[in-house]
This record gives structure tokens, C-alpha cells and sequence, in this order.
């Protein structure tokens, strides 16, 4: 992971007031000597060097720039009052030789010079400085970056388990909704079998005793008590029809009909809400039945592709094989004036292309239909 902006700021806040805070302990080197121009480019020798090895982000560029300067400083001692700052540069990339080349290059220039014990003892304690500056940067930027580390690690599981949590809200969802279907259809079929079995045989026995009846009187009761069970009856067949249809899910209706298909493989993609209306439904299983029916008789297809989806103003269902027998099939068969008519009755739109394969294209709008 890289480094965040934040932390990329820090770093190279440090970075400068370090090579600073060096290149000011080198300067100070005027306190014992004269200041002069090879002194003078000395310190902008060093000072672009620092400046450059920020900006390069190739460590052997880096390298070759310090090799670079160390060589340089071999003709130019003065240089060597800045080579705690290549130090610290060398060290960030853990290059350890040209480190101990630098020490003993500016030991041997402050020995050959003659410089008095003081002098000796300021310049071994720059390189001390700068390694623990540099120890001290590192430790800083590794507690910076593993605290964004933390911080991303906490943001991601915190993510994973909002997932989780919907993707368990989702199957609770639909857990709740299947077991609605299925108490549908179960008080669906009770209706039918109890209150339908015994409102037939009272109708039954109603018609029995208006055709033996022979008193007057009783004739307008019987059929008084005939019309209201007749309209129970038809009210009875009315709600339990209403509550299959409710109770019927289109997605299982698909997939049953996708395991019984066994002419060749199939795909499917559903993407539909639970809130479809009864009408779409069975259209959308009448015509994809119907187009399998299809692809068995006409078709020398390999694959069939199958669409559902919503959107948010109408419903899609896209049947797509890659057959080539049954592209000459006229418009006008049967199967497909069926699928025709079907999406015309809810005011939807019925496509047939012929272009690599047979696909069968049906939107139906949403708030326009009008089922009959």
C-alpha cells in the first residue's frame, strides 16, 4: 500500500529539517576555518545532493549521486564537512559500505589536516547525529505508515462485515418471503379442500331439495340460500385463485423450468424485485416456456442465454440461443403469435432477432401496463 498524502507530508517534513539541521552542523565549520568559494561550493554541492536524492526514487540513482559527491570530496576536503548529510542519505537505503567509506574519508582528511582534538570530536559526533536522526525518521515514518496500515485493515473489516450483515438481512429477507409463498399456498390449498368441498355439497344438496320441493313457501328460501352459495362459492374460488397467484415465485417457476431443460446448457441472469405483478409473472413463464419449446423442435442450439431483469420503469426478459435451424421460422407460427399476443395484453413491446442465433426480446413497462 503506498503512502497516504498525510503521511507522505510528515516524511518529508522530517526529511528536510534532518538534512537541515546537518548541512547547519557542517556550516558550523567556519567557526575553525576561513570561509571560501571552494567552502561555499561545498555546501550547495551538498545541499543539491540532498535536495536531489528526495526526488529521485531510484535507489541506485541515489547511490551513484553519493558515490558521486564522495569522489568529489576527495579533491575538495571541504566537502567533507558535509558528508554526515550523504550519511544519513546512504543510510535511508541501507547501503552500508559507501556509509563506512564516508566515515573513513572524512576521519582521514580531518587526521591529514591536522585538525585539533575538538575539532576531530564535532565531526565523529556528526555522523552520530546523523544515524540517529535517520534511526529516528525511520522509527517515526514506520509508526506513521503502520498506523494507516491499521487504520485501512480496521476500515476494510469494518466494510466486510456491513456486507455480511446485509448479505444476512438480504437472506433473512428472503427466507421470510418463501415461507409467505409457502403459507399461501398452503391456506390456499386448505380453502380449496375444506370450505370448497363443503360449499359444493351444500349447493348439491340445495339443487336436491329445490327439485323435490313441492311447497311454495319454501321455494324463494331455497333459492335465496342457492344465489348465496353460488356467490360464496365463486367469492371462495375468486381468493383462493388470488392467493396462488400471489404465492407463485417467478424465479423458482425459471429455474425449474431451467432444470427440466436438458436439450443443451443454459445461463441465467435474474435481477428482479419480490413485488411483481401477478400478470408479468405468468408472461414471462408462458414465454420462456414457450421459446424452449421452441429451441427443442427448431433449433441445433448449443447454448441459451436467459435475461430477467427490472428496471425502473419496465421489465426485461431477453431468451438468446446460438441455433441456426430455426432462423427461417415464420414470424406468424403459432408459438410466437402466442408470446406476441401475451406482451401486447400488458401494453409491452415483443422483438425477434435473427442476427448470430434467435433472440427473443420483451420489455413490458411498468406503469403503462394494463393486464386484461
Amino acid at each position: 500500500m503506498g503512502k497516504e498524502p498525510s503521511s507522505h507530508g510528515h516524511y518529508k517534513m522530517q526529511y528536510f529539517q534532518d538534512l537541515l539541521l546537518l548541512l547547519i552542523y557542517g556550516s558550523s565549520a567556519v567557526f575553525f576555518t576561513e570561509i571560501s568559494p571552494r567552502f561555499v561550493i561545498a555546501f550547495l554541492l551538498a545541499l543539491i545532493l540532498c535536495c536531489s536524492c528526495y526526488f529521485l526514487e531510484s535507489k541506485r540513482l541515489r547511490l551513484i549521486l553519493c558515490y558521486f559527491y564522495l569522489v568529489i570530496a576527495v579533491l575538495n576536503p571541504d566537502l567533507s564537512y558535509f558528508l554526515p548529510a550523504t550519511v544519513y542519505l546512504l543510510l535511508r537505503d541501507a547501503y552500508w559500505l559507501p556509509v563506512l567509506l564516508s566515515i573513513f574519508l572524512s576521519l582521514y582528511q580531518l587526521l591529514d589536516s591536522y585538525q585539533t582534538p575538538v575539532q576531530t570530536f564535532f565531526g565523529c559526533m556528526a555522523f552520530i547525529i546523523a544515524y540517529l536522526l535517520q534511526k529516528r525518521t525511520q522509527e517515526y515514518q514506520t509508526l506513521v505508515q503502520n498506523f494507516y496500515n491499521t487504520r485501512d485493515d480496521s476500515q476494510e473489516k469494518n466494510l466486510l462485515l456491513s456486507e455480511k450483515n446485509q448479505s444476512l438481512l438480504e437472506k433473512q429477507d428472503s427466507e421470510i418471503y418463501m415461507a409467505t409463498l409457502k403459507e399461501r399456498n398452503r391456506i390456499a390449498r386448505e380453502i380449496h379442500d375444506n370450505v370448497g368441498h363443503v360449499l359444493s355439497r351444500s349447493i348439491l344438496i340445495v339443487g336436491a331439495l329445490k327439485t323435490i320441493n313441492t311447497q311454495e313457501t319454501f321455494a324463494p328460501m331455497l333459492k335465496n340460500l342457492d344465489s348465496s352459495l353460488n356467490a360464496a362459492m365463486d367469492s371462495i374460488r375468486t381468493s383462493v385463485h388470488d392467493l396462488h397467484d400471489e404465492s407463485v415465485n417467478l424465479e423458482d417457476a425459471i429455474r425449474g423450468m431451467l432444470n427440466e431443460f436438458t436439450f443443451c446448457p443454459t445461463e441465467l441472469t435474474y435481477d428482479m424485485s419480490r413485488n411483481i405483478p401477478k400478470d408479468v409473472k405468468y408472461c414471462f413463464i408462458s414465454i420462456t416456456k414457450e421459446a424452449f419449446s421452441n429451441i427443442i423442435k427448431h433449433s441445433n442450439a448449443t447454448k441459451v442465454d436467459l435475461l430477467i431483469r427490472e428496471h425502473p420503469a419496465l421489465f426485461q426478459l431477453c431468451i438468446e440461443d446460438n441455433g441456426t435451424s430455426h432462423t427461417q421460422q415464420d414470424d406468424s407460427g403459432m408459438g410466437l403469435t402466442n408470446m406476441l399476443e401475451r406482451t401486447r395484453n400488458l401494453n409491452g413491446t415483443f422483438q425477434v432477432i435473427r442476427k448470430n442465433g434467435f433472440k427473443i426480446f420483451v420489455t413490458i413497462p411498468k406503469k403503462q401496463w394494463n393486464p386484461h
